[in-house]
C-alpha cells in the first residue's frame, strides 16, 4: 500500500508513477480526443506509437496490434484523426500516453456520427418500414430520371436503358448531385416529378466517391421526400459498398446507376426468347390440336360410310321386309284366335237363352219393387205414429194449456214471479194469460 499524499513517508518513484496511473485511469477513463499524427511508428510487432498532437501540446499515443487491425486505413503524418482511447500512464518511463481503442478519420467520423444519428432517427419513426415501401415495375415503360445531366451516371443508365428495353421512355428531372444546395435541389426534383405523373418509376442516381461527396443523399428533408413520393423510387448511388439515407427510404436500392436501370427494365433478349418460346408452344399446341381434329375426322368418316343413306336405306327394307313377315303371322295368329272365341261365344249363347233369363229377372224385379213399397207404407205408418204421441205429449207440457185452465204468469222486469216474497207494494209486474197480457200494480 503506498503512502497517502499526507504522509511524511518518502515515496518511491515506482509508487508514484503507479499512483498517478490509477488516478488518471479512473478520474479520466476513456475520452475521445482529435488531433493531428506525428512521428508514426509501425514496427514488426504489429503495435502503432505516435504522437497526437494540435497547435499547443502533443501527447504519446499507442494503438496495440489487436486494435488497429479492425480499421480500415493506415495513419500517416499529418493526418487529422478522432481516437477514442483510455488515459494512462507508462510507469516504467513515467510517460504520460493514451491507449487508442478506436481511431477513424476526423472528418469521416463527424459525418458517420451524424449519418448513424439520423438513419437511427428515422427507422425509429418508420421511415424505413417496408410496410410503407411502394411495389417497383420490373418491365418500365415511362423512367424518371433524378441526376445531374453531364454526370456519368446518367450515360450508364441511359445505356443500359437503350440495350435491354430501347421503347422506354425516359424523362430527365436534371438536379445537382454533389454540394450544399444537392439535396434541396434534388427534393425539387422529386417534387417536379411527382406533379407531372408521366413515369411509373423513379431513378435517384448518381457516381461514386467520397462519403463527403455522397452527403447530400443523407439530409432528412430529402429522405422525407423520398418516402412521401407517390411513384416508387430507386435510389442508385455510387457504388455496391455506399450507403446513403436516401437508400433506406427509397422504395428499392440498387448497388450501382447501372443495377438500378436494369432492376426496372426487361431485358430485350430475354422477352424475345419468352416470345420464341410461346410461339414454339402455340405452333406444337396448334400441331397437336390438327392431329387430334384430323383423327377426328377421320373417326367421323368411317362413321359417316357406315351411316351412308344407301345403306341405311337397305337396312330399312330390310327391316320392313322382316317386319311385315312378323305382322302378317301377327294378325292371322289373332284371327284364329278372334274366330276361336266367336265359335265358343255362340256356342254358350246358345246354351243361355236370353229371353228366358229376361223372364225371370223380371219377375224378381217386381217382387222386389212390391216388397220395397209395403216396407215404406210401414215405415211412415210408425213415423206418423210417433209423432202423434210426441205432440200430445207438448200439449200436456205447455204452459199455454194451464193458462187456459184460469191460470196467469207473472212477470216483473221479463223474470218468471215464482214466489210473493218476490213483490213489494208499488211493483208493477206483467200478467200473461192464455188469450193476451195485461200490467198491474201490487197493493197491499
Amino acid at each position: 500500500m503506498p503512502p497517502s499524499p499526507t504522509d511524511d513517508a518518502i515515496w518511491s518513484v515506482s509508487a508514484l508513477n503507479f499512483e498517478i496511473r490509477s488516478l488518471l485511469e479512473q478520474g479520466v477513463g476513456r475520452i475521445w480526443l482529435e488531433g493531428e499524427i506525428s512521428n508514426f511508428a509501425a514496427p514488426s510487432s504489429g503495435h502503432w506509437y505516435f504522437s497526437l498532437k494540435d497547435d499547443r501540446a502533443q501527447l504519446r499515443a499507442a494503438m496495440f496490434r489487436n486494435r488497429n487491425s479492425r480499421i480500415g486505413f493506415r495513419p500517416r503524418n499529418g493526418q487529422q484523426v478522432l481516437i477514442r482511447a483510455q488515459v494512462t500512464l507508462y510507469e516504467a518511463r513515467g510517460d504520460f500516453q493514451v491507449i487508442v481503442e478506436h481511431m477513424e478519420e476526423a472528418g469521416v467520423g463527424r459525418l458517420m456520427r451524424e449519418y448513424e444519428a439520423l438513419k437511427k432517427r428515422l427507422s425509429a419513426e418508420g421511415l424505413f418500414d417496408e410496410s410503407r415501401k411502394r411495389p417497383v415495375p420490373r418491365s418500365a415503360q415511362r423512367i424518371g430520371i433524378v441526376t445531374s445531366p453531364s454526370g456519368a451516371a446518367i450515360r450508364d443508365a441511359l445505356s443500359v436503358i437503350r440495350r435491354r428495353w430501347p421503347l422506354a421512355q425516359v424523362t430527365l428531372y436534371p438536379a445537382p448531385v454533389q454540394g450544399e444546395q444537392a439535396a434541396p435541389e434534388i427534393a425539387r426534383a422529386l417534387l417536379r416529378a411527382n406533379r407531372h405523373a408521366a413515369c411509373q418509376v423513379l431513378l435517384l442516381i448518381r457516381g461514386g466517391g467520397s462519403l463527403e461527396d455522397l452527403w447530400c443523399f443523407n439530409d432528412e428533408a430529402l429522405a422525407r421526400v423520398i418516402a412521401d413520393s407517390r411513384i416508387p423510387v430507386v435510389s442508385g448511388v455510387g457504388h455496391e459498398i455506399d450507403f446513403t439515407i436516401a437508400d433506406f427510404a427509397a422504395d428499392l436500392r440498387a448497388p450501382t446507376p447501372s443495377v438500378a436501370a436494369e432492376t426496372v427494365t426487361a431485358d430485350q433478349h430475354e422477352v424475345m426468347s419468352r416470345i420464341d418460346q410461346w410461339l414454339s408452344r402455340m405452333q406444337q399446341t396448334q400441331l397437336e390440336r390438327l392431329q387430334r381434329l384430323n383423327h377426328r375426322l377421320q373417326q367421323l368418316t368411317r362413321r359417316l360410310a357406315a351411316q351412308h343413306p344407301q345403306r341405311q336405306l337397305e337396312a330399312m327394307r330390310r327391316q320392313l321386309h322382316l317386319a311385315t313377315g312378323s305382322l302378317q303371322r301377327a294378325m292371322n295368329h289373332r284371327l284364329r284366335l278372334q274366330q276361336d272365341r266367336m265359335r265358343f261365344l255362340h256356342q254358350g249363347l246358345r246354351h243361355q237363352q236370353p229371353l228366358r233369363l229376361i223372364e225371370r229377372q223380371r219377375g224378381v224385379s217386381e217382387h222386389l219393387q212390391r216388397r220395397l213399397l209395403e216396407r215404406m207404407r210401414q215405415r211412415i205408418e210408425r213415423n206418423r205414429q210417433r209423432l202423434q204421441l210426441m205432440a200430445r205429449g207438448l200439449d200436456g207440457l205447455s204452459p199455454l194449456k194451464t193458462l187456459g185452465r184460469g191460470f196467469a204468469a207473472v212477470e216483473k222486469d221479463g223474470e218468471l214471479i215464482h214466489s210473493a216474497q218476490s213483490l213489494a207494494s208499488g211493483d208493477t209486474v206483467r200478467l200473461r194469460f192464455s188469450d193476451g197480457q195485461r200490467k198491474a200494480r201490487i197493493n197491499d
